[in-house]
């Protein structure tokens, strides 16, 4: 009997290149407003919002990825048909199977590489990204495509005062690849189940089945018990990562987390000790909360803003329902 072998990839990986996709339409905070009995002034002061970008009825999910895959895609200079693996991080995906993943390898020609949706909330892009380098490293596939992708508006309460006037729609893609050096630090994952109820749906899908006004369950959040949870426990985490990274904060041109709340940066920023050379990712004030899709919007418009920042290190933490959460060090497309 012949011994069993084991295949092996690129020594090290990193992100090649980045694609982005928002909502087609603006949405002000005076739009939202009056079915929550609030203001402008109080969305500002409470989450630094002041637009966010939502689809219209004719643009899904799949229509937002497929928008900024392509875009990766060929920033990165490679064949569809290079990519091994496809993965989606997504809660927005508009049926429960099959994956999202799977029609959007079709759509950009990735067919046959593996496809899989991630439900990790607004931590599935640090999973999926996390997932990317191990496969690759593994030499399961040369290059995967791994897109954050959502359409929270389908899932936003106008009434709903605990999160809905945060939610906003958009998709962010990153292609990744073998390279020479390391491009993607070590990940610190992990959840807090004990919080389980804390962020989510208002209700189980089965219980619309039963509703005869047929109102399908929605988004809601326990703000207080999320915002404290953000702020204390993922500064730990966020800390964790760049010790794992060998990365002091002198050595990083960005950080970039998740785009849940404008006071959730301002105090990472605070406890992280950042210095004022340190690039801040604030993509929330004109895109909203993209759960899964914040982190690679968030940096694709940060490059925008700032191209000399390519090639530099970049902190990046997700973290949301579950309780879940994923951070990395890596290096700036």
């Amino acid at each position: 009997m012949s011994p069993l072998q084991q295949s092996v990839g690129a020594a090290h990986t990193r992100i090649l290149s980045l694609g982005a996709a928002r909502g087609d339409t603006v949405v002000s905070n005076d739009d939202i407003a009056g079915p929550i009995d609030s203001s402008d002034e109080w969305i500002r002061q409470r989450t630094g919002i002041i637009e966010r970008r939502r689809s219209s009825e004719n643009e899904s999910a799949i229509d937002l990825a497929v928008h900024a895959s392509r875009e990766a895609i060929t920033k990165a200079g490679i064949d569809p048909s290079d990519i091994g693996a496809v993965i989606v991080a997504t809660i927005s995906n508009a049926v429960q199977t099959p994956a999202l993943a799977a029609l959007l390898a079709d759509r950009v020609g990735a067919t046959p590489a593996a496809a899989y949706d991630i439900s990790a909330a607004c931590a599935g892009y640090t999973y999926g990204i996390a997932q990317a380098d191990a496969l690759i490293r593994a030499g399961s596939a040369k290059y995967v495509l791994v897109v954050g992708a959502e359409k929270l508006s389908d899932f936003a309460k106008p009434t709903d005062r605990s999160i809905s006037f945060l939610l906003g729609d958009g998709a962010g893609a990153a292609i990744v690849g073998p390279s020479s050096e390391v491009g993607i630090g070590p990940t610190i994952w992990g959840s807090d189940g004990s919080k389980w109820d804390a962020v989510g749906m208002d209700r189980p899908i089965r219980e619309a089945f039963d509703d005869p006004e047929g109102e399908f369950p929605t988004l809601r959040q326990d703000g207080q018990t999320v915002f404290r949870w953000a702020v204390w426990e993922m500064a730990k985490v966020a800390k964790e990562a760049l010790e794992v990274s060998g990365v002091t904060v002198d050595e990083l041109t960005a950080f970039v987390p998740h785009q849940a709340n404008m006071r959730i940066i301002d105090e990472f920023a605070k406890q992280l000790k950042l210095p004022e050379s340190v690039l801040i990712a604030r993509d929330i004030e004109t895109s909203g909360n993209t759960s899964a899709a914040s982190i690679p919007l968030a940096m694709h418009a940060l490059l925008a803003q700032h191209p000399e920042a390519s090639g530099g290190l970049a902190l990046q933490i997700g973290f949301g329902a579950g309780l879940v959460f994923g951070a990395q060090v890596v290096r700036l497309p």
